[in-house]
């Protein structure tokens, strides 16, 4: 079991972010063993045979389905608007004895195809040589990225940048209890105390680094924790999960399609979780310009109201558009 003990100011400190490289990670977990994650087979559908041809023997050694990853494969993200080149240069830039030190580590607790005996061995030659072993890690990294992240970027993104809206605002307006409340069911927040369910146990305060928040796609259905000395972060699935491979879902317009329109009713039931104009354009199977239009309707009729995220605008239903998106 994980607790983490909040003191009053530390909830100050709760801050939200995610990151490019733990979802490419996280697509590297699903590939290890995709019985555990079966929502993402259509992504693993699509992206096999792009994936015929690449060598990255090395990186799905090191990143097995469950367990640990060496830490510096995966840095806590540092800004809410991440970049995958970014991310990547502070992998190359990890201390060399660092990634020594982890890669050894990784040994001990059994990573696959380098447990004691001659895979130890195999792993001691990488740790031996941490520039060669990191240039060929990030190499990897960043062709799997390249092909079966980068493409499905976009949508990842609008689920993540949607969460980490809803969430602010719930922070703002409830405290802690709003943000933890429906994070993950082996989460609980109880008199100052976050726990969450894990293997291992570990108690204490933040170390006055505050609590990173992660939503991710590939997380799900799993949360990852990351406590002291390191940054304390909190790695769960992003709300809004099961959508994101979605083409285009069943129309749900019903009563409400008959009172403001079929278009606007879907648009107000998918902004279940905010979304971009292109997102919706996507999911309901319309041009951007068309809900851009519907939009503009229900942005002055006070049912939906739009939220700047770096050059992108999220949309959010306010309380009234939550009042008439229950008419089913």
């Amino acid at each position: 079991m994980i607790d983490f003990v909040f003191t009053p100011d530390d909830v100050a400190r709760v801050r939200f972010a995610f990151s490019p490289v733990w979802e490419a990670v996280g697509g590297l977990r699903v590939l290890a063993d995709p019985s555990r994650r079966a929502l993402h087979l259509p992504w693993l559908r699509a992206v096999r045979p792009r994936l015929d041809g690449l060598d990255l023997d090395l990186l799905r050694s090191l990143v097995p389905a469950v367990g640990y990853v060496a830490d510096f494969l995966t840095p806590p993200p540092t800004t809410p608007l991440p970049d995958f080149a970014s991310e990547l240069e502070i992998i190359r830039a990890t201390p060399r004895a660092v990634v020594a030190e982890e890669l050894r580590w990784s040994g001990s607790v059994g990573t696959p195809q380098y447990r004691s005996g001659p895979g130890g061995t195999a792993l001691a030659r990488l740790a031996a040589d941490p520039d060669g072993t990191l240039d060929t890690l990030t190499e990897q990294l960043d062709a799997f990225w390249r092909v079966a992240v980068r493409p499905f970027w976009g949508r990842i993104r609008e689920l993540l940048e949607g969460d980490v809206l809803r969430r602010s605002r719930a922070l703002t307006e409830r405290g802690a209890a709003g943000v933890f409340a429906d994070l993950h069911e082996t989460v609980t927040w109880d008199g100052g105390v976050l726990r969450v369910e894990r293997p291992w146990n570990y108690r204490g305060g933040l170390d006055g680094k505050g609590l990173l928040l992660a939503p991710s796609v590939f997380t799900w259905p799993r949360v990852q924790v990351v406590a002291p000395p390191y940054q304390p972060m909190l790695s769960y699935p992003v709300s809004g999960v099961a959508t994101v491979w979605e083409t285009r879902p069943e129309p749900r317009a019903g009563a409400l399609g008959t009172l403001v329109g079929r278009v606007r009713a879907e648009i107000l039931h998918a902004l279940d979780a905010p979304a971009s104009t292109t997102e919706l354009a996507r999911r309901l199977g319309v041009t951007p310009g068309a809900v851009s239009q519907h939009l503009a309707v229900l942005r002055s009729c006070g049912l939906v109201t739009g939220h700047r995220m770096g050059r992108r605008v999220l949309y959010v239903r306010t309380s009234a558009g939550d009042d008439l998106a229950r008419i089913r």
